[in-house]
């Protein structure tokens, strides 16, 4: 356990150095806002073509794991939706909203760390693979959803308007760009190669410090049910979800397992309360992101001791 609290510890410190920073008008939300727009457009780009490109071709166990970690996530978002739409009474928005707070990870920033700690050069494909799952799939289906009611055509039209604006994101080309890569076998020129190895080394901290500093000022007033309902799945169903889909479908190695299950028990994305902005509900999501970010670090703790105990595991930590 130790061991495990050992390295999520970085994380949790370079979060907590964006707190403190912010809080003593170090840096301003302006500020932030920049820094966190360089992350999502430039430094998590690189990053993820980096994954992809070096990662062996995509065969039939990888098909398996994306096909489990989609079926888990979209099991979570799910349950968790209906929780918030029929035992809450939230809105079609808002439940959405929840839902996908609840199936869609931090894995580029906080879970990759994370994962690449324990597990070595498997988290570079699971993150790739978990990405592919949650930028193609889940984040589209739930922003479709939420904007269904103030939609004037039916869902299948937003749901298609969604999916056209996120195929010009930085991400989704960086994906498109890095399969390409790994498929071929080409390789980016040396200069080229070093460039984008150093911009995606800028990705953990800067987005860890980026987070960090958003937390400043959050408030927990009100809905405190909704906010640690969707905080808790977060942590707690979703893995669990993605854990049974791995246990049912054959050909995924244990690392593998493992590796989709840890991403899977990391904090929702951190543009989530942008996310939630359309509709007027970023400050509860924030204050989810908050409770979420704050409680994982002992249930990762958790999630990482117990994980070898289910599957033959090789921590690189070990």
């Amino acid at each position: 356990m130790l061991a495990t609290l050992a390295s999520t510890a970085p994380v949790y410190l370079l979060i907590a150095l964006g707190f403190i920073a912010v809080r003593l008008d170090v840096f301003t939300a302006v500020e932030l806002r920049v820094m966190g727009r360089f992350v999502l457009l430039m430094a998590l780009p690189a990053l993820l073509f980096q994954a992809l490109a070096k990662s062996p071709r995509p065969s039939g166990p990888e098909g398996m794991y994306l096909l489990a970690y989609a079926g888990g996530s979209l099991l979570s978002f799910g349950l968790v939706r209906a929780w918030a739409r029929h035992a809450r009474a939230q809105t079609p928005a808002s439940a959405a909203l929840s839902g996908v707070g609840a199936a869609v990870s931090n894995s580029g920033i906080i879970g990759y760390p994370i994962v690449a700690q324990w597990l070595g050069p498997t988290a570079g494909l699971g993150l790739a693979l978990c990405m592919l799952v949650e930028n193609l799939l889940m984040i589209p289906l739930a922003m479709a959803l939420a904007d269904q009611g103030a939609a004037k055509g039916p869902w299948t039209q937003t749901l298609g308007q969604t999916v056209r604006g996120w195929a010009k994101h930085p991400m989704i080309i960086a994906i498109v760009l890095g399969f390409a890569a790994a498929m071929s076998g080409l390789s980016l020129p040396g200069p080229a190669a070093r460039a984008v190895q150093i911009l995606a080394g800028a990705t953990s901290p800067v987005a860890l410090f980026v987070i960090g500093g958003s937390l400043c000022g959050v408030q927990l007033q009100g809905q405190r049910l909704d906010i640690a309902g969707v905080a808790v799945a977060k942590l707690l169903v979703h893995p669990a979800c993605v854990l049974l889909a791995m246990a049912l479908l054959p050909g995924i190695s244990a690392d593998m397992q493992a590796a989709g299950v840890l991403f899977a028990a990391m904090p929702m994305l951190s543009i989530y309360p942008l996310l939630s902005m359309k509709h007027q509900l970023e400050g509860r999501a924030a204050a989810i992101l908050l409770v979420a970010t704050l409680l994982a670090f002992l249930s990762i703790a958790v999630w990482m001791w117990g994980l070898p105990q289910l599957w033959p595991v090789h921590p690189a930590t070990a």
